[in-house]
């Protein structure tokens, strides 16, 4: 059985708004004896949940991590035990990850699917907007990366909002309050009371996929449950949801990458 060897965590401290996050744990897993091989290092997060039943991984995209859950009373033994018996799955999925994209001059992001470039102005002023194909960005260069992601959080709340209150009307629903997220296991969500909430990627979405994802979260506030009734309303707010799902399966993991 290999051995799994947690490295000494080098890296800073990062912060998410107020809250400051720990980068996730390296575990070094060594090659079988013998072996012409370098160490796999695999980046984890230990997540304990009193709801889980059983130990689980899961690949997640935004820290191109593995994810580990432990149920009450499991050890990070039993962690350790499923990534060894899971080692060539997690290897592939964490090698098939797009590479992080960051916000910086030059680089090519999508909005609504489109390419759209980030030209910085640092003379300019104005925060951050568009220009033809161009997310313009003013004032000093440090201030670059919080302005660009500033600028995709309105951006995609305008375009939700627009595409959720022609949904409502056409099914004599009031829209409750509107929230935008850096959310990473759902795409949008409804709350028993009216309160939707949207992952600000889908700004980069092309237009017929978040117009799907809106449609969803809209006919929940007709049925707060996904019966045939419900499915057949979002079918008839959008029509693109079978081609929707499967482009937010594939393409999806990248978004989580960028920023």
């Amino acid at each position: 059985m290999r051995a799994v060897k947690a490295l000494p965590q080098m890296a800073a401290l990062r912060r998410v708004g107020a809250m400051t996050v720990a980068p996730p744990e390296i575990l070094k897993l060594r090659p079988p004896r013998g072996a012409l091989a370098q160490p796999a290092r695999i980046p984890v997060r230990w997540r304990a949940s009193a709801r889980a039943r059983r130990v689980s991984l899961r690949i997640c995209p935004r820290e191109g991590a593995v994810v580990i859950t432990l149920p009450p009373r499991a050890s990070r033994r039993a962690g350790l035990a499923l990534i060894r018996e899971h080692e060539s799955w997690v290897l592939e999925h964490l090698a098939a990850l797009s590479p992080p994209l960051e916000f910086a001059p030059g680089v090519v992001l999508l909005l609504g699917g489109e390419p759209h470039v980030i030209r910085h102005e640092p003379r300019a002023r104005g925060g951050a907007f568009l220009e033809g194909r161009a997310i313009v960005v003013t004032g000093a260069r440090e201030f670059l990366g919080r302005r660009v992601a500033d600028f995709l959080r309105m951006e995609a709340k305008r375009r939700i909002a627009a595409l959720a209150v022609p949904h409502a009307a056409a099914l004599g629903v009031q829209l409750g309050a509107i929230r935008v997220k850096d959310t990473r296991s759902r795409w949008g969500s409804c709350a028993p009371d009216g309160t939707m909430a949207f992952s600000w990627r889908l700004v980069m979405a092309p237009d017929w996929v978040t117009d799907y994802v809106v449609a969803h979260e809209v006919a929940h506030l007709r049925e707060l449950n996904h019966s045939p009734r419900f499915w057949a309303l979002v079918d008839s707010l959008s029509p693109n949801r079978e081609a929707a799902v499967e482009w937010l399966r594939a393409e999806g993991p990248a978004l989580l990458r960028v920023g």
